[in-house]
């Protein structure tokens, strides 16, 4: 086949399943320079073996300014809006020793143990959400469910108070469902960027068991995270710990349900007691259809070779992670959904020193909203055909704006 072949990406058929173009891609143009709807060009990599090289490349610099600050601030590069906002400063946008330093410092206060202690918050927040639509008998599964549970969540866990989360709530619905208005994502961030300053301007005299006060103490040889550090890390933490595990659950269902021999097996487990396919189910989940489908921005530091192209300076490369996955290089059978897969070396929260901090808390909650909604409305099933669902627009995440279901009612209480 000849490169002029290739599939149209990024519009509404490639954004309901991309993976036949990123097949393509694969096998004949595995790194592709491609124009994004936003006007900016960029290389797009597809294999696995170059993906996980890549992600690991120093080569390749996270900082938006190497390639255009002017692209950056018209939010045609990295999250609309944070450089306005002055929340820069975070994980996704830096790179050693500057990486290096605030990595080690947000880790002290996202430790296994403060994520293993969440546990029952999680699955109290999960019984709660299922409680509320129970007994309707009919929920939208990303409204009802999927979208609320990690804001809550993650609200809990940096210690947003109970009375503000609803505000939190609305902005991150602003950022996840845009009203379309000009400018709607980025006054969303400024006003929970003004909103966590005056937060952690008010936990400083009043330090807590939360994640905020765990970012003000955490110290390392003498440094501490500046205020504007902290801001921006609380909220990267909220941002992509929030729409990450949406879509993780939200595709999650959607692939059970259009698998019944599979699902049909995991409630069998679920049913028994056995928790080790649920964890199994979680990693295949997050493979086979994951809710980051691009990897975040890089760019090329230097000229460099990347899968047999030359990679200019400056030039953004994107690790399709969801084309990756797919590749038959590395996963036997890569488009059948096995949820007892147990060779799942997957790059779904990425790879290297930019591998997602909070991916232990995204599978503590994929693991307790799909396990516990399949055990408490077993006869659980969609309520309108495939084709009629919408996924939504954007470059890096992969998710569902509804996905309407039907079940016999339950009249469950919250602590169910």
């Amino acid at each position: 086949m000849q490169r002029s072949e290739c599939p149209q990406l990024f519009g509404r058929e490639f954004g309901a399943d991309p993976y036949p173009a990123y097949a393509w891609l694969r096998e004949n143009a595995p790194v592709y320079k491609a124009e994004l709807p936003s006007g900016v060009a960029a290389w797009l990599v597809t294999r696995y073996a170059d993906a996980r090289a890549a992600l690991a490349d120093p080569r390749l610099s996270k900082n938006p300014d190497r390639h255009s600050a002017a692209a950056h601030h018209s939010g045609r590069v990295g999250i609309p809006g944070e450089r306005g906002a002055n929340v820069m400063t975070h994980l996704l946008n830096i790179d050693p020793p500057d990486h290096t330093r605030l990595r080690r410092l947000v880790a002290k206060a996202f430790t296994p143990r403060r994520v293993a202690a969440f546990e029952p918050r999680v699955r109290e927040l999960t019984a709660g959400l299922i409680a509320s639509f129970a007994g309707r008998g009919e929920a939208d599964l990303i409204h009802d469910f999927a979208f609320p549970l990690p804001i809550y969540a993650i609200c809990d866990m940096l210690g947003v108070p109970r009375e503000d989360q609803d505000d939190f709530r609305d902005w991150a619905g602003m950022m996840l469902h845009p009203s379309g208005k000009r400018g709607g994502v980025g006054r969303s961030v400024k006003r929970m960027r003004a909103y966590l300053g005056d937060l952690i301007h008010r936990k400083r005299a009043d330090l807590g068991d939360d994640l905020i006060s765990e970012l003000i103490r955490a110290s390392d040889d003498g440094e501490h995270l500046s205020e504007d550090e902290a801001a921006a890390m609380s909220f990267i933490l909220l941002f992509a710990g929030f729409e990450t595990t949406v879509n993780l659950i939200g595709n999650g269902l959607y692939t059970l349900l259009r698998h019944p021999a599979e699902l049909a097996d995991l409630r069998r487990s679920l049913a028994a007691g056995e928790e080790e396919l649920l964890a199994s189910a979680v990693e295949e989940l997050l493979r086979f259809d994951g809710p980051v489908e691009l990897a975040t921005w890089r760019f090329a530091r230097e000229p460099l070779e990347l899968g047999g192209q030359r990679v200019a300076a400056g030039d953004p490369v994107l690790v399709v992670l969801a084309g990756a996955d797919r590749d038959p290089r590395r996963f036997a059978r890569p488009d059948v959904l096995d949820l007892r897969r147990r060779d799942n070396q997957h790059l779904g929260y990425g790879h290297g020193i930019h591998y997602c901090l909070g991916a232990p808390l995204a599978r503590l909650e994929g693991r307790a909203a799909i396990g516990m909604l399949l055990s408490a409305l077993p006869d659980l099933r969609p309520a309108v055909d495939p084709d009629e669902l919408r996924w939504r627009g954007g470059l890096i995440m992969r998710g569902l704006r509804s996905l309407p279901v039907q079940f016999t009612p339950s009249h469950m209480t919250e602590s169910q």
